[in-house]
């Protein structure tokens, strides 16, 4: 399948779908290699062009059919951005291998050493590569101001808006949300590549955690990394209040999402041409 320019992409593949509480979404096809990924987009009204965000989901097999990709909207298109939720290969309705398998067939293959070496593989490589063909796809969207485009996500996400920020492909600012707290303690590799992430970083990053995450150590670690390099990350970690879903991983997923959402919308601000 040949990938098509930006317009006429959105304007053959568009297909409106009803989101509460956020603008609509149109469900978008996009390739990433010889892969067919889907992704979806809200926008607020008017012409633009508008700034955008792009959205990184973590792990969970299909990101689209919870309230994630809604919540997101609700926050950001309010604000005047366009949001794109890309759906990474072998996620929801997109092609190609889901990353948990490969990397749970690994371990079930060869153990957990090569099981954390290729969890690293994946992201910084395929993971990754999907993430920068949407970002690809929507700098060519007309309704898109290419040099305002920004980066954000939670747990693989947030592992995703880090390289995402390393690769130098455009983005202005990225927030990282709880990135690899899940396996922070027991993948070494992980870390290591983090933390090697951070120090090739040229774009302001705000790292956020709450207070109960699975860990800690990635607000601790690649902010003292951030601090030895000189490069313009900023950690925040959330105070213990609220409801205890709410102090968790991802701060809950979607009901959390208000805790950091005004934090967030911010720091774009402030870093945005």
């Amino acid at each position: 399948m040949k990938r098509l320019p930006g317009m006429l992409a959105y304007l053959l593949f568009a297909t409106s779908l009803t989101a509460t509480g956020a603008s609509p979404a149109t469900k978008v096809t996009f390739e990433s290699g010889e892969l067919a990924l889907v992704g979806y987009l809200y926008n607020p009204e008017g012409s633009g062009p508008w700034p955008a965000l792009i959205w990184n989901h973590g792990s969970e097999k299909d990101p689209a059919a919870g309230p994630q990709f809604e919540t997101v909207a609700s926050t950001f298109v309010a604000a005047g951005y366009l949001v794109f939720a890309p759906v990474r290969r072998g996620h929801g309705g997109s092609e190609g291998d889901y990353v948990v398998d490969r990397v749970k067939f690994t371990f079930a293959q060869q153990g957990k050493d090569q099981a954390d070496r290729v969890t690293v593989r994946l992201l910084e490589s395929e993971q990754l590569a999907d993430q920068l063909a949407a970002l690809a796809y929507v700098k060519e969207l007309p309704f898109v101001d290419p040099e305002r485009i920004v980066v954000a996500g939670c747990s693989y996400g947030g592992i995703g808006a880090l390289l995402g920020a390393e690769s130098g492909a455009g983005y202005k600012a990225a927030i990282s949300i709880s990135p690899a707290a899940l396996s922070w303690e027991r993948n070494e590799y992980l870390r290591a590549r983090l933390v090697k992430a951070v120090g090739r970083i040229r774009i302001p990053v705000l790292l956020m955690q709450p207070a109960k995450d699975a860990s800690l150590g990635p607000s601790r670690v690649l902010g003292a990394a951030a601090v030895r390099s000189g490069n313009p990350l900023t950690v925040k970690v959330y105070p213990a209040t609220g409801p205890s879903k709410e102090q968790s991983h991802c701060f809950g997923g979607a009901s959390g999402m208000h805790v950091w959402a005004d934090d967030a919308k911010a720091f774009f601000d402030a870093h945005l041409p």
